[in-house]
């Protein structure tokens, strides 16, 4: 049983971006199959996804961290600077409504994604640094992500940042601890390192039922609120890995961690962002779903960079 449920989790991991689509598609279709994914419900999904990541740290994962300090620290300064301020530009430029802007600035100061990890892996990028970039962003969210928004858009929304730091401390840190606290303690044993291979694909079935809970919600909304949305979501994005890539060559890492430092800044933890803005923006529910179709495609463009990264390696290797 157990290895059928490992090869289910593979394939989920493989195909993240057609079952997170197919999850929207189906509560856009019939709500009632994601309604029960909201408020707490949501939070508790979200806090899951970030126990898996948690159960899957192992002690050389933080040896990575003291032993790329530098290129961890750039790592952080672009997550924390590319996506904010991008998101800023593109709001100021297109003088996008207040709850289009606010959720688009909450995805862009929100820590990268989870599934970043796997993308790094199928573009045969940099797999530990992606795991030392994502747990670090993700230990500064709590911090950096409400600081940001009080920053960037403090002056025209209602940011309760002491309320998101506690949001975000108890969806995302506390999950984390407890997650690498059972692999310090059972990590070694064969049976818990078995268990651990499910883990990944549970991750995507969390991340498609925040999605789909977010679309049975409201997806209504997501063609009445215009193609401005979708415009600025893929720029906001788009941006974020020509950036990202650009760091990484400026500083001249080599190519696998420049792939990786690309799908880093570039994929953000969306899944967060709609947690966030349901839960502190309940009276602008378009920054839900500006981030919901965040959400869902920065798992669509993750797969597809991966494949133009693997595609390139192909023409290089015929060259």
């Amino acid at each position: 049983m157990l290895i059928i449920l490992q090869s289910i989790s593979a394939w989920l991991s493989r195909y993240t971006s057609p079952f997170v689509i197919a999850a929207a598609a189906a509560a856009f279709v019939v709500p009632g199959l994601f309604s029960w994914v909201h408020g707490d419900v949501q939070a508790l999904v979200l806090g899951f996804i970030m126990l898996t990541m948690g159960m899957t740290l192992r002690p050389a994962d933080f040896r990575i961290l003291a032993a790329q300090p530098l290129d961890i620290l750039i790592g952080a300064v672009a997550q924390f600077s590319i996506m904010p301020l991008v998101a800023w530009a593109l709001v100021q430029g297109f003088d996008l409504p207040r709850g289009i802007a606010a959720g688009l600035i909450l995805v862009g100061c929100c820590p990268g994604g989870v599934s970043s990890n796997i993308m790094s892996f199928l573009c045969k990028g940099d797999v530990p640094y992606s795991v030392g970039m994502t747990t670090v962003s993700t230990l500064l969210a709590p911090l950096m992500t409400p600081l940001l928004m009080l920053w960037l858009a403090g002056e025209s929304i209602d940011v309760d940042a002491a309320g998101m730091f506690r949001s975000i401390l108890f969806v995302t840190i506390l999950p984390v601890a407890i997650g690498a606290f059972c692999n310090g303690k059972w990590g070694k044993r064969p049976d818990y390192a078995e268990v651990c291979k499910v883990m990944p694909g549970l991750s995507v079935i969390g991340l498609a039922c925040i999605v789909g809970g977010v679309t049975a919600a409201k997806g209504g909304s997501f063609f009445t609120s215009g193609a401005l949305i979708f415009l600025t979501v893929f720029l906001h994005n788009a941006l974020g890995y020509a950036l990202g890539y650009s760091v990484g060559r400026a500083t001249r890492m080599p190519r696998p961690k420049r792939r990786t430092l690309s799908i880093e800044v570039g994929m953000q933890n969306a899944g967060l962002a709609t947690v966030l803005a349901g839960r502190h923006f309940p009276t602008m529910p378009e920054a839900a779903v500006a981030s919901a179709i965040c959400c869902v495609w920065h798992s669509i463009s993750g797969t597809l960079l991966a494949g133009v990264f693997n595609l390139i390696d192909r023409w290089r290797r015929q060259e």
